[in-house]
């Protein structure tokens, strides 16, 4: 939010300096998170002054230039070269005299010399409109309309302002600041209590304001609960023209691009008090009347940005007595019923809409705008009646305009200040300072908060309208603890904290040393949303929801309908963004969750995954070296074989992996318990992402990841003293024995000399083999801590694994 240090100005007396001013704002809690300086004109005409021609004649060398001499306001005139038709002797003009920077309306900017033309000296330059950046105009000079003092500054002249503007960080529970007026009623507070300045706000007057004699527009509000109040007047008589140049230097300095009298009056109004008012073209309307309403869900609405909307059932709208839709209530115009240069009668309208319908119809439609943005936050519902008064007033000096009607005001349930009790020691417990009743009591009072009673403990406080957030002692406190100042809390000479202990083993340590070991081997990090599509995970007929997935309502991006139950097509999302840039050759890891509904109860699953796609290595002149060319299955699995190790995980079995998810993979898991299944991603869930190559998953469920994690240190076993004995096997078996199979018996037939199994090759034909026949290579490696073997033992370990195979899987041994 942008705020104007001259706008402030207007409502109190402060001589600060603007970088006091804002760190005093700061202070409140309004964050200042920039200040630009602003002028009107750019480079504020300096150096420009009154010039009063004293002689003007033909140019010896030139026809169309003519020399003159001009008093400026210096000892002597000066003698200046003009080339405008209209310079004349006894003219009161503007010069730039020499130094200056002009800054023109079209053109870079240039400085002003001193020089000769045509043989004549020229010190200074008579400007034109468009060459000092005040109008379009290039037909002639400047002459002023009444004499000034020579030498007076055109700043002057133009009265041009110079001003400072606060980019204010406002966060989403001040409703009481979205304006002017709110920002000046916390700098007066802060001014008061802890800069010793008697500073008092002016409001506004309004007490000229007078009503008209006709009846207002009849207006129907079919749910007083989401407009609680609606408020309007008739007002004619108006001329659409530009707005003065006090009124556009105002919306200038915050970023509103002025439009007309009427428009700017609106706006003004809205970022002086906090009320957004909508201007209906009375000759526009249908029926002769308003009916505030909502409209079946479709109904077409053509937008003031020209855009057809399609309109939903939970869109307030206010209508014409034909229910036809005119505005977007609290959030945009319609085409056809607003001011236009034609516009000579208005319906101008002040109301206070419930703050949820609002912000759901501005984020539904994509459509921020200042006055939803007002509404969302919650306005305040007693200060529309003054809002109108303002704005009329306003109408009336810019505009020329008449109020022509009674003031209309639909208030069926006022809404009171809020009454909350503030205990003493409550206020002292939560701040941390001693501050006594009287303090408190003049911190409140200086924000317009009323003391309506009190006792020896306790005092009750009115909380104004405009504070849609305050709604509770801490509330109250908060505000007192904004104005008191957060620097004037004294720092405890002693801290006191409790010993947390963090469990073993803690999940976030666990969590950082794997994130650590990826990304030194070439992953990167991504972080994907939590929200997914429910198209993903099957097709349901409308109205329908799919049993298990947690839907949500996602006003902003209807697509995004579900947390995500599974962590696949976040990934695939992902590669295929990247694939979209050029970028190929991939491997990321996620920390997420995944979210299911089990009956009426929620429940929620930590994952880690691992995404493996295109080029191991990037491109290089050096021949493909040994292990190069692209990524694999096996890439993937020795990553996930390297985390696994690195938290000390063994004694796992092996299964495949889900077919639905995988074209072909593994699943480790201890039991029922699964701990990660991983593998080449199903080309059907490719195509669904848009994705044109190989993708290698992994997802670890990484709750259980850490449930089997080991509670003893890793033991490190430093290398054989003594030589290590292989031996290979050709093995015929079954097509569905897995390798997983071989190397459990393998290991349960030799649990003392067996370090390694290890499968090297596999061979299928069925015309040598058998039907359903395939053939494994396996190599056993074994060794001893404390002697060489010898042929016996060796030959001993490798009868019994072939008989354990032979008997448990059907294995022949290929000679």
């Amino acid at each position: 939010m942008k705020v104007s240090l001259n706008w402030l100005r207007q409502y109190l007396d402060i001589d600060l300096d603007p970088e006091v001013v804002g760190e005093i704002l700061t202070g409140t809690g309004l964050e200042v998170e920039g200040m630009e300086k602003v002028e009107s004109i750019p480079g504020g005409l300096a150096g420009v002054v009154v010039g009063h021609v004293l002689e003007c004649g033909q140019h010896p060398n030139a026809d169309r230039l003519s020399l003159t001499s001009v008093d400026v306001g210096e000892a002597e005139p000066l003698s200046i070269v003009c080339g405008a038709p209209n310079v004349a002797s006894g003219q009161h003009v503007l010069v730039a005299t020499v130094g200056t920077t002009l800054h023109p309306l079209n053109g870079e900017p240039f400085k002003i010399k001193k020089g000769k033309i045509r043989g004549e000296v020229s010190a200074g330059m008579i400007c034109a409109e468009d060459e000092l950046g005040l109008g379009d105009d290039q037909d002639g000079i400047i002459v002023l309309e009444k004499p000034f003092e020579p030498g007076t500054p055109a700043a002057e002249v133009y009265e041009l302002e110079e001003d400072y503007v606060y980019e204010i960080g406002l966060t989403p529970n001040r409703s009481d600041a979205t304006n002017h007026l709110g920002v000046a009623f916390d700098l007066a507070a802060a001014l008061n209590v802890n800069h010793d300045r008697e500073v008092q706000v002016r409001r506004p007057d309004v007490s000229a304001f007078r009503e008209g004699s006709e009846a207002p527009i009849p207006v129907t509000v079919t749910d007083p609960s989401q407009a609680p109040r609606y408020a309007g007047l008739t007002i004619e008589n108006l001329n659409i023209a530009p707005s003065p140049d006090w009124l556009r230097q105002r919306l200038l300095a915050i970023g509103v691009r002025p439009i007309n009298n009427v428009v700017d009056v609106t706006n003004f109004v809205l970022h002086e008090l906090g009320q957004p008012l909508h201007a209906f073209d009375l000759d526009q309307f249908g029926g002769g009347g308003i009916v505030v309403e909502k409209l079946p869900e479709g109904t077409k609405f053509l937008s003031l940005d020209e855009v057809e909307r399609s309109l939903s059932a939970d869109d307030l709208m206010i209508c014409d007595a034909n229910h036809q839709p005119m505005c977007i209530g609290g959030v945009f115009g319609g085409l056809n019923s607003g001011v236009s240069d034609q516009t000579t009668r208005i319906f101008l309208e002040a109301a206070h809409f419930e703050a949820g319908t609002i912000r759901r119809s501005s984020m539904r439609h994509t459509l921020r705008t200042d006055a939803a943005k007002v509404f969302e936050k919650g306005s305040d519902p007693n200060i529309t009646v003054y809002a109108l008064k303002r704005a009329a007033l306003l109408l009336e000096e810019v505009a020329g305009a008449k109020v022509t009607s009674k003031l209309l005001d639909l208030y069926p349930e006022p809404v009171k200040p809020l009454e909350v009790v503030v205990r003493d020691q409550r206020v002292v417990d939560l701040i941390g300072a001693p501050l006594s009743r009287a303090q408190v009591q003049s911190i409140l009072e200086s924000m317009g908060m009323e003391i309506t009673a009190s006792d020896d403990a306790s005092i009750t406080v009115a909380v104004p309208t405009n504070k849609s957030d305050v709604t509770r002692e801490v509330d109250v406190i908060e505000e007192i603890l904004r104005i008191y100042g957060f620097n004037n809390v004294p720092e405890p000479q002693m801290i006191t904290t409790a010993m947390v202990v963090a469990p073993q083993p803690d999940p976030h340590a666990i969590r950082e040393l794997i994130g650590d070991l990826l990304a030194a081997n070439g992953f990167y990090e991504m972080m994907a949303l939590s929200l997914s599509e429910s198209r993903y995970y099957g097709e349901v007929k409308e109205g329908q929801r799919q049993e298990g997935l947690v839907y949500i309502n996602n006003t902003s991006n209807v697509h995004l309908d579900i947390m995500r139950p599974g962590m696949l097509m976040s990934a695939l999302e992902a590669v295929a963004h990247n694939q979209n840039r050029k970028e190929n050759d991939l491997r990321l890891f996620e920390f997420g969750r995944t979210y299911h509904l089990k009956g009426e109860k929620y429940k929620e699953v930590n994952h880690l995954t691992l995404t493996l796609t295109g080029q191991k290595q990037t491109e290089t002149w050096h021949p493909t070296p040994k292990g190069g060319g692209e990524v694999s299955f096996y890439t993937l699995k020795s990553a996930v074989n390297l985390v696994l190790q690195r938290l000390g995980i063994d004694g796992y079995r092996t299964d495949e992996a889900p077919a639905e998810t995988f074209g072909y993979g593994l699943r480790y898991h201890k039991g029922p318990m699964e701990l990660v299944d991983f593998g080449a991603v199903h080309p059907l869930h490719l195509r669904t992402a848009d994705v044109k190559q190989d993708v290698f998953f992994a997802d670890f469920n990484w709750d259980n990841i850490m449930r089997v994690l080991p509670r003893k240190p890793i033991q490190v076993q430093t290398p054989g003293k003594y030589p290590s004995v292989r031996r290979d096997l050709a093995l015929v078996l079954d097509k569905g024995v897995a390798f997983a199979e071989v190397e459990r018996l393998a290991g349960k037939a030799e649990k003392n000399l067996l370090r390694e199994v290890n499968l090297f090759d596999v061979y299928e034909n069925e015309e040598q083999l058998g039907a359903g026949k395939k053939s494994y290579a396996v190599s056993f490696l074994m060794a001893s801590d404390e002697r060489t073997l010898k042929e016996k033992e060796v030959e001993k370990v490798m009868k019994s694994i072939e008989g354990t195979l032979t008997k448990q899987l059907g294995a022949e041994v290929r000679r």
